[in-house]
Formats: C-alpha cells, structure tokens, sequence
C-alpha cells in the first residue's frame, strides 16, 4: 500500500467561478476512487504571479513533484492515467 509520502500530488490552478475548473475538479474526485493520489486546488485570482502565468488557460493541472504541467482546459485522460500508473 502506498503511504502518503508516495502518494503523486497534484494541483489544480484555476479560479471561483469556471466551469471548467469544476469539471476538472470533478472527473478527478472521480478518478480517486480508483487510483490514490491527493490534489489541492489553487484559486490563481489571490496571487498575481499565478494569474499572469494561467490567466486564460485555466484549469491548469499541474504534477508537484516533476514541477510540470500535465494538460489545461480539461483533463486529458491518456496523461493523466499515465502518469499515475
């Protein structure tokens, strides 16, 4: 079993108010029921240096540990699989 220190961590840089930050954070609650991974949701409008580096491209999901990118827009299913296998 994987201890929380294994567990892959994400973040979802979006913003109150964006339907697609709601189905991003969505389809991920979902995707938890089968694969643990933990995910934190960053509101990019209480930090300027976030809304200059997301602004239009929220939901931005992002990989903690690589430092990168994963998709934007939507979750784009073959990564996100990919990289939790």
């Amino acid at each position: 079993m994987d201890t929380p220190a294994d567990l892959k961590k994400l973040i979802v840089y979006g913003r109150e108010g964006c339907h697609l930050c709601e189905e991003m954070i969505d389809s991920l609650r979902i995707l938890q029921k089968k694969v643990r991974f933990e995910f934190d949701v960053i509101n990019i409008d209480e930090d300027e240096n976030l809304v200059e580096l997301y602004n239009e491209r929220v939901p931005v999901l992002f990989a903690v540990k690589e430092q990168k990118e994963l998709c934007h827009y939507f979750l784009d299913s073959t990564v996100i699989k990919a990289y939790l296998s």
